[in-house]
C-alpha cells in the first residue's frame, strides 16, 4: 500500500506571496486535470466536550475573504461551529499528489449572500434542503422520499423559497499548508501564517 510521489516537487519561489492567489492555481490545476469534485474539502469541527469530527463538503466560493460552503443550518456541524466556531478545512488532490490544509474561524454568511447561492441551485437540490433534517435520526428512506413528492407538489406552481434552517459559512482563514508529494517521503511543505496579524509569512516545514 505504499507508493513513492514524484510527479513534480514546490520549492519557494514557486509560491504566491498570497495564499489564496496559490489555493486558486492549485485549485485551477485540479480542474485541468478533471479530477472528480476538486472543489471538495474535509471539513473539521469540535464539540463543547473537545470531541472532533469531520465531513466532506463542497467548496462555493473562495477569496480574500475566505472559503464559503451551504448546509442545513440546524446540522451537528452547525452545532458544532456555534459552540466552537475554529475549523479546519483540507483538500485532497490524490492524483496530483498534493493537499492543502486551512485552519481558522467560521461565521455565517449573510441571508443575501444564501439566497443568491440558493436560487441558483438545481430544483431537485433546493426542494432536498427542504426535506432534510440534516443529522437527525430517520425511520427510513422511504419517509425521505415521500416528503421530497410532497413538496415537489407544494412548489409546483412556482419557485423553492429559501428555508429558514439552510444557509452557509465563510471559514475566515489564519494559516494554510501547502503539501506536494516527493520521494523517499521528503515531501515538500510550506505554511503561510499571519506575521503581524496582516501580513502572511511563508516557511517551509519539515516532511
Amino acid at each position: 500500500m505504499r507508493r513513492e510521489y514524484a510527479a513534480r516537487g514546490l520549492r519557494r519561489h514557486d509560491l504566491e506571496p498570497d495564499p489564496t492567489a496559490q489555493f486558486a492555481r492549485w485549485l485551477a490545476d485540479a480542474e485541468r486535470a478533471e479530477l472528480l469534485e476538486p472543489n471538495a474539502m474535509a471539513l473539521a469541527t469540535v464539540d463543547t466536550r473537545g470531541q472532533p469530527s469531520q465531513r466532506t463538503v463542497l467548496l462555493k466560493v473562495f477569496d480574500r475573504d475566505g472559503f464559503v460552503f451551504f448546509t442545513n443550518l440546524e446540522s451537528r456541524k452547525a452545532a458544532q461551529i456555534s459552540g466552537n466556531p475554529r475549523v479546519s478545512l483540507l483538500f485532497l488532490w490524490r492524483e496530483l499528489e498534493r493537499q492543502v490544509a486551512v485552519e481558522g474561524s467560521a461565521e455565517r454568511v449573510s441571508t443575501r449572500e444564501a439566497i443568491a447561492y440558493f436560487v441558483r441551485r438545481p430544483r431537485g437540490s433546493r426542494i432536498g434542503a427542504w426535506v432534510s433534517r440534516q443529522s437527525s435520526v430517520i425511520g427510513s428512506r422511504q419517509l425521505l422520499e415521500a416528503k421530497f413528492e410532497e413538496l415537489k407538489r407544494k412548489f409546483a406552481a412556482g419557485e423553492v423559497p429559501l428555508p429558514a434552517f439552510w444557509g452557509g459559512f465563510r471559514v475566515r482563514p489564519e494559516r494554510f499548508e501547502y503539501w506536494q508529494g516527493r520521494p523517499n517521503r521528503l515531501h515538500d511543505r510550506f505554511q503561510y501564517r499571519r506575521s503581524d496579524g496582516q501580513d502572511w509569512l511563508i516557511e517551509r516545514l519539515a516532511p
